[in-house]
Parts: structure tokens; C-alpha cells; sequence
């Protein structure tokens, strides 16, 4: 089944990110998460998250395109290898923007050059200014 409506996809791997997903709750924005392992689609279910994308990044011959209507991606970054692989994975689902929300400044060259339209350095707060 096809989803209509559009849906903003975001990658909580900080505590920002997961801030940011209880703001779109909120504010009662359509959004799905991707993760990479069953541990967080669970814990993700467990505070009632509707639409889980579990993704594995070391199978490239396993990612789909979601059945979600994508539109922007908010990819907060954990870790640089996981954050470019999202990047790979998720770029070609969306022809809107991708924001990656990082506490580092040594990658933005290598996000930009993966796709990502922005890149914003945060102390780690909130993340309520990027709606």
C-alpha cells in the first residue's frame, strides 16, 4: 500500500533527533524514522512509533525504496559511517532536501558530496528550530 500523504523521515540517533520525532508528534507532522537494528525498531514501538523503516546498511542488495511518500530527511548523526550510509540509502527516495544534524565539522564536505543539501552544527539541543 501507497501512502499519499507525504512524509518527513528522520534519523533520531541523538537525543536531539528523538526530541526532534516527539516535536513532530506533536505538531501532528507525518514522519517515519530509519534505524538499522531490530533493538531500536523496538524500543521505537515501544513509545508508539507508527512508521519504523529498519534498514540493513551492510546489504545494499536489500534496500527498497519505501512505499512511504518521502520528502524531507532530517539524518542526525551518531556516527560517520552510519550517517554517510543513510545518506546513500535514503537520497534517491526524495527529491526534496536532506538536512544532516551533526556536533562535528570535519564531515561536511563528505555529506555534501553524498547529497546532503544542508548541514547543520549543533551543541546538541534541541532541534525544534529546523521546523
Amino acid at each position: 500500500m501507497e501512502y499519499e500523504q507525504e512524509f518527513v523521515l528522520v534519523s533520531p540517533a541523538t537525543v536531539a533527533g528523538e526530541q526532534f520525532i516527539q516535536l513532530l508528534k506533536v505538531k501532528k507532522i507525518p514522519f517515519a524514522i530509519i534505524v538499522n537494528s531490530q533493538a531500536d525498531q523496538l524500543r521505537f514501538e515501544k513509545i508508539g512509533i507508527e512508521h519504523i523503516l529498519v534498514i540493513d546498511t551492510q546489504r545494499q542488495d536489500l534496500w527498497r525504496i519505501p512505499q512511504l511518500n518521502i520528502g524531507k530527511i532530517y539524518l542526525f548523526e551518531r556516527s560517520l559511517p552510519l550517517c554517510c550510509r543513510y545518506i546513500q540509502i535514503c537520497r534517491a527516495w526524495t527529491s526534496d532536501k536532506l538536512y544532516v544534524i551533526t556536533e562535528g565539522s570535519q564531515s561536511r564536505l563528505i555529506y555534501r558530496g553524498l547529497g546532503a543539501d544542508y548541514i547543520i552544527h549543533t551543541n546538541g539541543s534541541s532541534a525544534s528550530f529546523l521546523l
